[in-house]
């Protein structure tokens, strides 16, 4: 797939999911806007991309904050004068319950990048979109679908962000923009690690049907596929990539 001409948007593209994806998206011709909090692995992922030959920008910036989502729409138009394709991928992890009272402190948190964030993002790239006939790819998780111990702020984040992946794909279709969304089950990656803890299932190891945990290359595969023009009939549309977890019952009290 050739994405020469194109303008691409990745959030969280310091590391992971978002980095792999950015990296293939040089790799193919776009140039790509790389958008995170973490300047110094930024910067490593823009070597790579470099690398890969192809044009980008680094935008050091956090999709919390409303000035910082203004400042990384602004400067994408200003540099590359369009967008082609947005890719909501910044994502954060925390672990509250509700007889302990911690939950309404970690959805706060959690919400404000998982699913405010992604709300702000496309309400002001949606116009720019509009004008290229663009598509949205969001990163949502299979946790959305699931009940794990603590993680009922993610899962409700998800869930709410695999709604308004509808919903903007129902509203934007009259304008040829397409919206869909990917659920990652477990993804070698330092997400976890960001979040400063690990839950108990994943300190003891995930076990998955099909026996591995997928590398974030592959995820990118699938995002690059519904970006381009070989997807042109998909909107609306949540596609999961999780190695079989959705097959089993997850319990992380074992």
């Amino acid at each position: 797939m050739s994405f020469s001409g194109k303008v691409v948007l990745v959030t969280g593209a310091s590391s992971g999911i978002g980095a792999a994806t950015a990296v293939m998206f040089c790799k193919e011709g776009a140039s790509v806007v790389l958008v995170a909090r973490n300047e110094a692995k930024l910067k490593s992922v823009s070597e790579q991309c470099a690398a890969a030959g192809g044009k980008h920008a680094l935008i050091k910036a956090d999709v919390s904050s409303d000035g910082d989502v203004k400042r990384i729409i602004n400067s994408t138009i200003e540099k590359f004068s369009k967008l082609d394709i947005l890719v909501n991928n910044a994502g954060i992890i925390a672990y509250g319950d509700i007889l302990s009272g911690t939950i309404l402190d970690t959805y706060d948190q959690i919400s404000k990048t998982n699913l405010r964030a992604v709300i702000h993002v496309t309400m002001l790239a949606a116009p720019h979109l509009v004008n290229s006939k663009g598509n949205i790819i969001n990163i949502s998780s299979v946790a959305s679908r699931m009940i794990v111990n603590k993680f009922s702020a993610y899962s409700t984040s998800k869930a709410g962000l695999d709604q308004f992946t509808r919903c903007a794909a129902a509203e934007l279709a009259s304008s040829g923009v397409r919206v869909n969304s990917i659920s990652p089950g477990p993804v070698d990656t330092d997400i976890f690690f960001n979040a400063g803890a690990l839950p108990e299932f994943v300190a003891r190891g995930i076990e998955t049907p099909l026996g591995r945990v997928s590398q974030s290359d592959e995820i990118a595969d699938l995002i690059l596929y519904l970006a381009s023009d070989k997807a042109k009939g998909i909107t609306g549309s949540n596609f999961v990539s999780d190695n079989g977890v959705l097959l089993q019952v997850f319990d992380n009290k074992k």
